[in-house]
């Protein structure tokens, strides 16, 4: 790893609120200076101070080239991972930290939560609070009592939030300069248990004693530099590895592609996931996380899907809802006053029968992924509208709908027209405070509803 002399540490804290595309054109040849790294460390503490204001605030970082900024993970989603990973080692006696925001869990029993020792209290207090670190990511280390192993350690940035629960924690890399950049970065954000080894994550897999967490995040790239998405194309392939992998470790995450059927996933590993996490952050979603570890009883039991977007969380038990699309079990509210859009993680999740029986709504009609009720519905995962009126895609109805709007926010679910072709008929431009929505409702009328955001 290049480390930065005076002169380069110099420019780049004069600089780094600056454009790097100017600055590389612009900026004088100055003795000492190495230019190009300079401009590295810029353009990446420019993405840190959003993605990872932590690692931004934290003084000695050092980053790499652009491409690996862009694909590195966010700390909203590596804090996640951590929450994850303490949650499931936390005290089994103590109740689960992640209990649905949304009310009382599936098949919940009630149960009186013990007195705790000082660690197992503060494991279970930063599983809670895994969103609310400090701004000093020296202050977040826990008092903790277990090891981990992330066997494909890339940029760090998950390994550093995961580190942070364990007393042990090993980064596994195969490329020696992320390597050396990882040793400098743990020992800058003073993750004094953090040791990183440069070999391969399988071979070191294959040898090493159990631990309790393992996390994995396959490259989903080829040998070409297509990006891939299926298991087996990854690298590794954990399909291979399933078995190594629950003897080696009471729990192991895997990171994978938000675009792979999570169904799919769960039965092509056999048993194996206990949990799924769809992660999104600003309604879009980022990441597919399958928990695996030993089956705890005979019979195979399907696991608890957990969806997340930013603050709003909802989890089931997926065998409970194994009708996700179902329509036509709840007839529609003669009052259809509201207007629900489920956000990303539950779109999906596809638990649309969940989201009818848990909060009260209804399906508007078959694959519109809409939900209408007659009154209002707090804490709804994703947007709310009030609808103002509601039409069908005749000139009268659409005159009655318009009333003179000459612009609209336009969304279209199971509709025959595209938002923008339905934008191009209608005659209206983008934006304002009416939103359209283009939909089919159940009887397989197409409608339009005119609503505005509550």
């Amino acid at each position: 790893m290049t480390i930065m002399n005076d002169e380069t540490r110099e420019f780049v804290a004069m600089h780094r609120n600056e454009d790097v595309r100017e600055l590389a054109l612009k900026a004088k040849r100055v003795e000492g200076l190495d230019l190009p790294l300079a401009l590295d460390q810029i353009a990446g503490w420019q993405i840190a101070r959003k993605k990872l204001p932590q690692w931004a605030s934290c003084e000695g970082i050092v980053y790499p080239p652009h491409i690996s900024m862009e694909q590195c993970s966010s700390q909203f989603t590596a804090q996640y991972k951590s929450e994850i990973a303490q949650t499931l080692l936390a005290p089994a006696a103590t109740v689960r930290a992640r209990v649905s925001d949304s009310g009382e869990s599936d098949n919940q029993t009630t149960k009186s939560e013990p007195q705790l020792s000082d660690s197992a209290e503060s494991v279970m207090q930063t599983a809670k609070s895994a969103f609310q670190l400090s701004d000093s990511p020296e202050s977040d280390t826990l008092v903790a009592r277990s090891s981990m192993v992330d066997l494909t350690g890339g940029f760090g940035v998950d390994f550093s939030y995961l580190a942070r629960g364990f007393s042990q924690a090993t980064y596994v890399e195969r490329q020696r300069h992320l390597c050396d950049l990882a040793e400098h970065n743990m020992a800058a954000l003073g993750l004094d248990q953090a040791r990183i080894v440069c070999g391969d994550g399988v071979e070191y897999l294959r040898q090493m004693g159990p631990v309790d967490f393992i996390y994995l995040d396959p490259a989903r790239r080829d040998e070409h530099g297509s990006r891939t998405y299926a298991i087996e194309d990854c690298t590794p392939n954990v399909f291979e590895l399933r078995d190594l992998l629950l003897v080696k470790s009471r729990f192991t995450l895997v990171k994978l592609s938000p675009m792979l059927d999570w169904r799919k996933a769960v039965v092509d590993f056999d048993g194996a996931v206990r949990e799924v996490h769809i992660v999104a952050t600003g309604n879009e979603c980022k990441e597919l996380l399958l928990v695996l570890g030993q089956q705890v009883h005979e019979e195979p039991s399907a696991p608890r899907v957990f969806c997340v977007n930013d603050n709003q969380r909802i989890d089931y038990d997926s065998a409970a809802y194994t009708q996700g699309l179902r329509i036509g079990g709840k007839p529609l509210p003669e009052a259809k006053n509201y207007l629900y859009e489920p956000n990303a993680s539950i779109m999906k999740a596809g638990c649309f029968d969940l989201v009818e029986e848990r909060f009260g709504v209804t399906q508007v009609g078959p694959s519109s992924h809409l939900f209408v009720s007659a009154t209002p519905v707090a804490d709804f995962p994703g947007r709310g509208f009030a609808i103002e009126a509601i039409g069908g895609m005749n000139k009268k109805d659409i005159k009655r709908l318009l009333n003179g709007t000459k612009q609209a926010n336009i969304a279209v679910r199971n509709f025959p027209l595209t938002a923008p072709q339905l934008r191009k008929k209608l005659k209206l431009a983008d934006g304002g405070p009416v939103y359209l929505f283009g939909t089919t409702m159940q009887g397989c009328d197409h409608v339009l509803l005119r609503t505005s955001k509550i």
